[in-house]
């Protein structure tokens, strides 16, 4: 059964959750009671409490304090506000980095860091997961039944990794586990090369620059351990509060795209997601930064399986760790705020609640300044937003179900960018998936963001960005997706290694890609910064692929040979000039394009607005949108909640037709041309 509708993330509280990161503990209990008031006025329902107030909940080993966060808790209980309260894992206490340095993590070149930061401690120290879990479980036992309860909060930005003794035998552990024999892992690795074969499992060591890493291999695994043993302290957290609060939601807030750690995985132990979002507003162009950001909205409801997360973090104003403190212009706070809401937040919380008085946030954006009343302009753009929240209560739980699914996967990331051609570092994987991305936020059509282990049989369209690895089973998969009836749009350097970062002999696209596409890439043209070349469609009989005109690539052009695949454009300079550049192929019931370089936007324009057509995708607002003007839909399939959102610095016109809708922000009726204000945003219903 298709689910349109989920329920709230907390039953007890069926609202919109409004509110930001609280720090009680480093205010005098006379700044509570204005914190009180000042929640009200602001419209803000929910604090997430007590991230890195270990030391003022544990001041001395096994000494605990526990009445400050009774009486904020009480306090929040009794004006009608919740609690998102959190571990205090993300920062130990000094006394005890000090009695026990193995919790403090070690670097690659083996040095142990000294005390400080927030992320510097050990995820497989005995010590660290026994200190984590005993105040992770006096917190559950003390507060499970509390009315101000709503979601625990694990941790902050779980990050990092740590080369101590512990870590490096764990990650002997893992690879044992994964390869069983030292035949299997040097194959796997291919250690022969330099002669790195390894001849005893106590030679294995993670990568460091004081050793090891030109094994792609290797290095591919230590990110995989990494995320693994992450979800493994998580997951001791998680049995913590577990051991008494059995019923109340867990979450814990990821960073967007970190390349760090495989939010897939780590998704599959949380009862709702959760991240913090700070895009750069007014530098540049928002129309791009608002897709853009849309984008890694959309991969948060997707984890999930399309559930609404949670805007754990944003910022009401400016924030401080940029290069430069660009604050919100008026409007762009409410505009930027419901952007999440469109794309699945049932929340909207900020870092900052209280701007602190010093350390190394205290200029962060907050929604009550350093002046400490409500008369500022951050303040009222907050409180506007918390009565535009108050009457959009409909549209909580409600999600969509896009006929696009794009694919973008850490692991793929994670072995592109390691590999040492045909470009070095970053390979532009990410630019890519968004590039593509696009193209449907332009024409209001949503899409799903999905890695390469989720089910495609949904899905009218799958695209596939630089697929450079192909895990076991996916091209199978992708196989049987076109097969059914499917289409799917793959680029160059895709099929090009198997799971361990082994390059697939016999050509590429490996495994079945190479059938499905009906083509054989010989090569790739990394193109210098600035070349480029140039793609021109060729004429076809039936359905063309809706070109017009010639397009510009850049950094990529794939040599391919046509087997069995259509060529519907061509290259028109370099010594290629004539080959494929765009193919199509035939397969059993469904179709397989194959674009060989990266093309422009126009490009992409024209060539995915011919299959919406085609495939009839689904559409937020059957409308043609101006330029940085989205449409995103959520439904609880029955009623459409359509946000209509002007990224642009000018009012801007849009032709609704005959349709009548109505505006939940202000109940107006709304039909034909209708005018969107400077950075304004309309939810419309029918």
């Amino acid at each position: 059964m298709t689910i349109y509708k989920y329920p709230p993330i907390n039953p007890k509280a069926p609202v919109f959750l409004h509110g930001g990161d609280y720090n009680p503990d480093q205010w005098p209990e006379d700044v509570w009671e204005q914190d009180m008031r000042l929640m009200k006025l602001s419209h803000c329902n929910a604090m997430t409490v007590g991230i890195f107030a270990w030391t003022a909940l544990e001041p001395a080993e096994g000494e605990f304090d526990f009445g400050w966060l009774d009486r904020v808790m009480d306090m929040l209980a009794e004006n009608n506000s919740y609690a998102v309260l959190a571990t205090p894992s993300g920062a130990r206490p000094i006394w005890m980095a000090q009695k026990y340095p193995e919790v403090l993590r070690v670097r690659p070149d083996r040095g142990r860091n000294l005390f400080g930061r927030r992320h510097n401690h050990c995820f497989t120290s005995p010590v660290y997961r026994e200190k984590t879990y005993t105040i992770d479980a006096k917190l559950a036992e003390r507060y499970q039944n509390h009315p101000a309860l709503l979601v625990w909060h694990l941790s902050n930005e779980y990050n990092g990794a740590c080369h101590c003794d512990l870590c490096r035998a764990a990650f002997r552990d893992w690879v044992k586990a994964r390869y069983a024999t030292l035949d299997a892992l040097n194959q796997a690795w291919w250690t022969a090369f330099w002669s790195h074969t390894y001849t005893d499992w106590s030679q294995i060591e993670p990568p460091s620059e004081i050793g090891e890493t030109s094994v792609h291999g290797l290095n591919l695994d230590w990110k995989r351990f990494t995320t693994d043993q992450t979800i493994d302290f998580m997951e001791n957290e998680i049995a913590a509060l577990r051991q008494f609060s059995t019923d109340t939601p867990i979450t814990t807030n990821f960073m967007g795209t970190f390349p760090g750690l495989n939010y897939w995985k780590m998704a599959k132990d949380l009862d709702v997601v959760s991240w913090d979002s700070y895009p750069m507003w007014h530098k540049g162009d928002n129309v791009e930064l608002a897709a853009d950001t849309a984008f890694v909205h959309d991969i948060n409801r997707c984890l999930k399986g399309g559930k609404p997360f949670m805007l754990m973090e944003s910022v009401p104003s400016a924030t401080n760790w940029v290069p430069s403190a660009k604050v919100k212009r008026p409007g762009m706070h409410a505009l930027s705020s419901l952007q999440a809401v469109a794309h699945g937040s049932d929340t909207v919380q900020y870092f900052q609640w209280r701007k602190s008085q010093g350390s190394s946030e205290k200029f962060h954006g907050a929604v009550v300044d350093h002046v400490g009343h409500e008369n500022t302009r951050v303040f009222r753009d907050v409180a506007d937003l918390g009565q535009k929240l108050e009457k959009l209560q409909d549209v909580i739980g409600t999600t969509v179900r896009p006929d696009v699914a794009i694919i973008y996967d850490w692991e793929n990331a994670w072995a592109m960018n390691d590999a040492q051609g045909p470009r070095r570092g970053d390979k532009g994987y990410l630019d890519a998936c968004k590039h593509h991305y696009r193209a449907f936020w332009a024409q209001g059509i949503p899409v799903d963001i999905i890695d390469m282990e989720q089910d495609f049989s949904g899905y009218k369209l799958l695209i596939a960005p630089m697929l450079y690895m192909i895990r076991p089973g996916v091209d199978e998969r992708i196989a049987e997706f076109v097969k059914t009836g499917g289409t799917l749009v793959i680029t160059y350097w895709s099929g090009i290694v198997n799971d361990s970062d082994l390059v697939f002999l016999g050509g590429w696209p490996g495994g079945k890609l190479r059938e499905v596409q009906g083509i054989w890439a010989e090569e790739i043209d990394a193109l210098y910064e600035g070349d480029t070349n140039t793609v021109v469609p060729v004429p076809v009989t039936g359905n063309g692929p809706g070109l017009k005109g010639e397009y510009t690539a850049r950094d990529y052009c794939d040599l391919i040979h046509p087997e069995t695949a259509q060529v519907l454009a061509t290259y028109k300079s370099d010594f290629y000039a004539g080959r494929a550049a765009l193919t199509v192929n035939a397969y059993g019931e469904g179709r397989a394009y194959t674009i060989s370089s990266n093309n422009d936007d126009r490009f992409f324009s024209d060539f995915y607005g011919n299959l919406a057509g085609e495939l009839d995708l689904l559409r937020s607002l059957d409308a043609h949108l101006p330029h940085g003007i989205s449409a995103q839909l959520r439904t609880d399939g029955e009623r459409p909640f359509i946000f209509l959102m002007n990224y642009n610095d000018a009012v801007r016109g849009i032709d609704l037709g005959t349709t009548v809708y109505t505006d939940l922000l202000t109940g107006e009726k709304l039909t034909g041309v209708v005018k969107l204000g400077v950075y304004d945003v309309k939810v419309l219903t029918v």
